[in-house]
């Protein structure tokens, strides 16, 4: 795909920390030397056009105080409603990732959440809710032995 100088300038900007503030994007816009409707004009063409599949913040769950991380691997029959499951767990504020997965072999689980707690007890305590909520009782809890570096992708 070739870009414009200007749409380089924008993209070089959200390849790193976007701005902490109430407007990111007229904060991008004007260190880019554009107008916010342009950065968000480039950001939503890219996005619709699948050049980007996801656009967001990166959480640095250990230095934030949530010690304790748990991908949580969940097999949902196939009579159950894989996606409104997998939306109720999603609306966790203790889950970053809820995803759908096809299954194989020995590895019968086909629905991913990570959950992230102050201890193994509360990470522990939402895949109880969890069941109790959705009805899904066969899991795997693989909890984190460390964090790893969290960096994104440099294209200019």
């Amino acid at each position: 795909m070739n870009f414009t100088e200007k749409e380089k300038k924008i993209l070089q900007i959200v390849q790193a920390d976007l701005p902490d503030s109430d407007t990111p994007f007229a904060d991008i816009a004007e260190k880019a030397g554009v107008s916010e409707d342009e950065v968000l004009s480039l950001l939503s063409s890219l996005k619709a056009g699948g050049y980007v599949r996801r656009f967001g913040a990166t959480l640095r769950h250990q230095q934030a105080g949530f010690g304790f991380n748990a991908m949580v691997a969940w097999y949902v029959d196939g009579d159950k409603d894989i996606m409104a499951i997998g939306n109720k767990m999603a609306r966790r504020p203790e889950i970053t990732h809820c995803y759908e997965r096809e299954n194989c072999l020995d590895w019968p689980y086909n629905l991913y959440t990570m959950i992230h707690g102050r201890s193994r007890d509360d990470c522990q305590r939402v895949v109880q809710e969890l069941m109790a909520e959705t009805g899904v009782v066969q899991y795997e809890m693989l909890f984190s032995n460390e964090e790893l570096k969290k960096t994104s992708m440099k294209y200019f």
